[in-house]
């Protein structure tokens, strides 16, 4: 069957696409190097054009687009949606950038002090998780999603009553380009892993547990190449001691929502912790969440 709508999620790092048949079927799916965090000023709107629909074969197809695109790093920054939300509110506010083109809002809530905390991206997964069983609508759930940014979320009966960000995946990044932990990031030491996991503790002295990452390679004679995993188990670690206890969940059974590899390196850090845990597929959370986006609105 003909393609009959292009989806896209389009983060900070990278921009994941597909055309869909009438039905919510793909039709064709491609992934792109261009996260928003790539793209200079006003330069979104070309290369979707020029890139990433002929690609597809999606030159005259509407367009369904969410993730950091729609912040004010991306095409056009779109209101948030307060919490608590579900699909029919986040369905509700998407909005057009141009006559064949929509985005999907974020949302917003009041997070650690009463600040105000935001997401964009997750919101659409975590619909698409929900969409795909009843019993995912019904109760309580406590859903991390790793990333650049990673979100906790709290969901009630099918809607994000709150959630609490964490700056694990971009503070890695940076520490490891330009600092003296700075490492190639590529190769996974498992042992170094778990003993950044160990060195975390409770999340707290955050600043004074991340020297280790230096002292031990200084001073006691680990191997340079391991820094990497060491940091990525220490903020991991760090993060997954810290967060539950904020948001008040301390021992709550958590679903893992992400790209694999980042939810099997949570879930070792979960299950350390003694935490109940279960996975599901990032990909086919977010890809669910724009079909059933796209139905509500009547372009499926």
């Amino acid at each position: 069957m003909a393609a009959a709508l292009l989806v896209c999620d389009w983060g900070s790092t990278s921009l994941r696409a597909w055309t869909l048949d009438p039905a919510g079927d793909v039709v064709a799916r491609a992934v792109f190097p261009l996260g928003v965090n790539r793209l200079a000023p006003g330069e979104a709107a070309r290369r979707f054009d020029e890139e990433v629909r002929p690609r597809l074969g999606a030159a005259a197809l509407p367009a369904l687009l969410c993730g950091a695109i729609g912040s004010n790093v991306g095409w056009r920054a779109i209101p948030y949606v307060d919490c608590p939300a579900g699909l029919a509110e986040i369905a509700a506010a998407v909005a057009a950038v141009r006559e064949d083109v929509w985005i999907v809002p974020g949302l917003r809530c009041r997070g650690l002090g009463g600040a105000c905390d935001v997401l964009r991206g997750e919101e659409t997964k975590a619909i698409g998780w929900l969409s795909l069983s009843p019993d995912h609508r019904r109760g309580h759930r406590l859903v991390c999603q790793p990333g650049t940014h990673p979100k906790w979320l709290v969901i009630e009966d099918g809607h994000v009553v709150r959630f609490l960000s964490a700056f694990t995946g971009e503070l890695f990044a940076v520490l490891s380009a330009h600092s003296i932990l700075r490492n190639d990031g590529q190769a996974h030491d498992p042992a170094a892993f778990e003993a950044g996991l160990a060195a975390a503790g409770e999340g707290d002295a955050l600043l004074n547990r991340l020297y280790t990452a230096r002292s031990r390679v200084a001073g006691d004679g680990a191997a340079p190449e391991s820094t990497g995993s060491y940091l990525s188990g220490l903020l991991v670690g760090a993060e997954v001691a810290a967060t539950p206890r904020l948001l008040g969940l301390v021992g709550e059974r958590v679903l893992l929502l992400g790209d694999k590899a980042a939810c099997d390196r949570y879930a070792v850090a979960l299950d350390r912790r003694g935490v109940a845990l279960d996975l599901a597929d990032g990909e086919a959370a977010v890809l669910a969440g724009l079909v059933a986006i796209a139905r509500l609105r009547g372009q499926l």
